[in-house]
C-alpha cells in the first residue's frame, strides 16, 4: 500500500527540516512527499530543492499562490498513494503514526482517519493541558461538525477513492480539511483514534486558529457549507452511477 503525504508549503524554513524528519523516517522507498509550494521567499527554497535531490520521495510543485486552501488542493492532486496522509509544515509526527493510522484502514468501510494531536509551543516543547480531542469535542457526525469541526487536516489521512469526490474543492469551502471528513462520512465511516500523533506547534503564524471568529462570519461560512454539501451529495451519486455501469 503507497503513501503519499501532501504538505502546504509557506515560508515555513524555521521547521520544516524537523517535520520532514519525523515523516520521512516512518516511509518506504516507494512511498512519497508532495510539496506544493506557495512561497519560499524566507530562504527555504535552496534547502527544500537540495532535499528533494537527495531524497527522490520528495516532489516539488510551483504552488498557485491562492491561500492555503488551492495549496493543498493542488498537492492532494498529484498524490497517487493508496492513503493520503495530509501534513502542515510545522508539526512533528510521532513515533508509529503511520502504523498506527494504517490499522484503522483495514476496516474497508473505513474512508477516512482522524487521529489526537497535542500541543507544542515555537520550541517544540510540548504544552500541558487539553489534547486537539479534548479542544474540539472531536467526534464524528455531519451536524456535529458543521456546529463545531472535528477535522484538523494535519490529523488526517483518507483512502484514495475519495479524489473523485473531493476534487475540485468548492469555491464557497474554506476549510480543506472539513470538505475531506464531510465527504468520508457520506462515503462510508471515518476512523476515530484518541492517541496523540502528532505535536501541534502554536506559534504566531498558524493558519489555522483555535477560536470561532465573529457571529456573522462563522453563519456566512456555514451558509456556504450548505450549499457545498448539496454538492458533494451530487458527486457522490454520480460516482456511485459510474460505478455501476
Amino acid at each position: 500500500m503507497k503513501i503519499s503525504v501532501a504538505i502546504a508549503y509557506y515560508n515555513g524554513g524555521e521547521y520544516i527540516k524537523e517535520q520532514l524528519e519525523s515523516i520521512l523516517s516512518q516511509l518506504t522507498p516507494e512511498d512519497e512527499v508532495i510539496l506544493s509550494i506557495d512561497g519560499a521567499s524566507d530562504g527555504s527554497e535552496p534547502f527544500l530543492t537540495e532535499w528533494a535531490e537527495k531524497d527522490n520521495r520528495i516532489h516539488l510543485l510551483k504552488g498557485p499562490g491562492k491561500g492555503v486552501v488551492r495549496n493543498f488542493e493542488t498537492a492532494i492532486a498529484r498524490c497517487s498513494g493508496d492513503i493520503i496522509f495530509l501534513s502542515d509544515q510545522d508539526d512533528i509526527w510521532k513515533e508509529n503514526k503511520v502504523k498506527k493510522v494504517l490499522k484503522v484502514f483495514r476496516d474497508p468501510e473505513i474512508m477516512a482517519v482522524l487521529h489526537n494531536g497535542i500541543l507544542m509551543d515555537g520550541t517544540g516543547a510540548e504544552l500541558p493541558g487539553k489534547t486537539l480531542f479534548e479542544l474540539r469535542n472531536s467526534r464524528s457526525g455531519i451536524l456535529k461538525n458543521l456546529i463545531k469541526n472535528s477535522y484538523i487536516g494535519c490529523c488526517m489521512a483518507f483512502r484514495r477513492e475519495l479524489l473523485p469526490v473531493i476534487l475540485p474543492i468548492p469555491e464557497q469551502m474554506y476549510m480543506h480539511d472539513y470538505w475531506i471528513g464531510t465527504a468520508a462520512e457520506v462515503c462510508g465511516k471515518v476512523g476515530l483514534l484518541k492517541e496523540p500523533l502528532i505535536g501541534y506547534r502554536r506559534h504566531d503564524t498558524n493558519v489555522t486558529q483555535m477560536e470561532h471568529g465573529s457571529i456573522g462570519f462563522m453563519l456566512k461560512k456555514r451558509i456556504g457549507i450548505l450549499k457545498c454539501l448539496r454538492l458533494l451529495k451530487k458527486r457522490v451519486k454520480e460516482q456511485q452511477a459510474y460505478g455501476n455501469e
